[in-house]
């Protein structure tokens, strides 16, 4: 491994044939047979020894000047790769970059130990009946309770607080200045740094004389393959358990309140808000700043467009945006017609009537 001046992550640089047959690329032009690849850039910020990718069309342009060694291109953009780059020909250009990358900066996927190796450092606090496997890597000031399991590779981050009894399963990594209490995590999870798993879920029976507490039995559920962005609150159980499914990726500061069942292999943007007892099914994508009501069922495939407000029941298969959420197209039907509607009263027009002109908004985008 190799660290360039200034940079944070050691880089394996990689031959161009083994990343062709990682990628299953088809190579055009002419390179060396030990033509290695050295790093990642952007079309336009690459130098003769790194890799790009072309995704965007709008950025066709940059590849016909781009210095890049080598780039990640679909069959249509072949004739645009300049002669003194490698085209590497994939049907879908950004994943198989991603792959690549992942072999040429393996550390920079996930949280690092401080000091980057496996160990138990001085200043972390275990308890004596915390249980360790074998590579588990603990940085300073790291606190670890009583019956904490964790499993061989992961890695715990500076000053975080594994809570008693917690598991965490094996090859997991877990940033600093985490708060992980009354969860079970399991194999190959990422949570990053600022995350809070497990605290109390806003529970209380109101009452004229105030409101009662709840108490919140029930637990944190992190299956396989999860990652948690930084400052991510997952409340923990009511009397139910709270349940990120397999592969589901969350971004920064979400907030899943008690109860919620997130399916698999879902996509959530950042500061999006999940109200208690909510389920979602898999493969479902929700934009950024969205609010979802407590209690209600969204659909498998769903698809929420950021900003959106969700208040009731989604079908599987939904494509939703708006304040509250309802099928995109006739968001963008109302939104068409309210342009209108300003134009008309900005310039003080005759002619027909608001109904009129509504009707035939209504008529042109139908």
């Amino acid at each position: 491994m190799t660290r360039r001046d200034g940079q944070f992550f050691e880089v394996t640089p990689r031959n161009l044939s083994e990343i062709a047959a990682l990628t299953s690329a088809s190579l055009i032009g002419n390179f060396p047979p030990d033509f290695l690849i050295s790093g990642v850039a952007a079309l336009d910020r690459a130098h003769p020894s790194e890799l790009s990718f072309l995704d965007n069309p709008a950025y066709r342009h940059l590849l016909k000047e781009s210095r890049a060694g080598a780039c990640f291109i679909a069959s249509t953009d072949a004739h645009l790769v300049p002669p003194d780059t490698v085209g590497l020909v994939v049907d879908h250009p950004y994943a198989a970059f991603a792959k690549a990358a992942m072999t040429l900066y393996p550390d920079a996927a996930f949280p690092m130990p401080v000091f980057g190796r496996a160990g138990i450092f001085p200043g972390a606090t275990l308890h004596a009946e915390a249980r360790l496997e074998q590579g588990v890597s603990i940085d300073p000031g790291v606190v670890i309770g009583p019956g904490v399991e964790i499993g061989e590779g992961s890695t715990i981050g500076a000053n975080t607080v594994i809570g008693p009894y917690v598991r965490i399963g094996r090859n997991c990594h877990i940033g600093a200045n985490v708060t992980i209490l009354h969860a079970l995590i399991g194999n190959h999870v990422i949570v990053h740094s600022g995350a809070s798993l497990g605290q109390d879920g806003f529970g209380f029976a109101i009452g004229r004389e105030g409101h009662s507490k709840v108490p919140q039995i029930g637990r944190v559920i992190v299956q396989d393959h999860v990652e948690l962005g930084a400052q991510v609150t997952i409340d923990r159980g009511g009397v139910r358990d709270t349940i990120i499914g397999e592969g589901s990726k969350i971004d920064n500061m979400v907030q899943i309140g008690h109860n919620v069942v997130i399916g698999r292999h879902c996509l959530i943007a950042a500061q999006t808000g999940i109200a208690g007892s909510t389920e979602i099914g898999d493969f479902c994508v929700i934009g950024g700043k969205v609010g979802l009501n407590g209690h209600i069922k969204i659909g498998r495939g769903t698809q929420i467009a950021g900003g959106s407000s969700v208040i009731s029941d989604l079908p599987p298969g939904s494509k939703v945006s708006g304040y509250p959420a309802i099928p995109i197209k006739q968001w963008f039907r109302q939104i068409t017609i309210l342009g209108r509607l300003a134009k008309i009263s900005r310039g003080g027009k005759t002619g027909p009537s608001v109904s009129g002109r509504m009707k035939e908004a209504e008529t042109d985008d139908e």
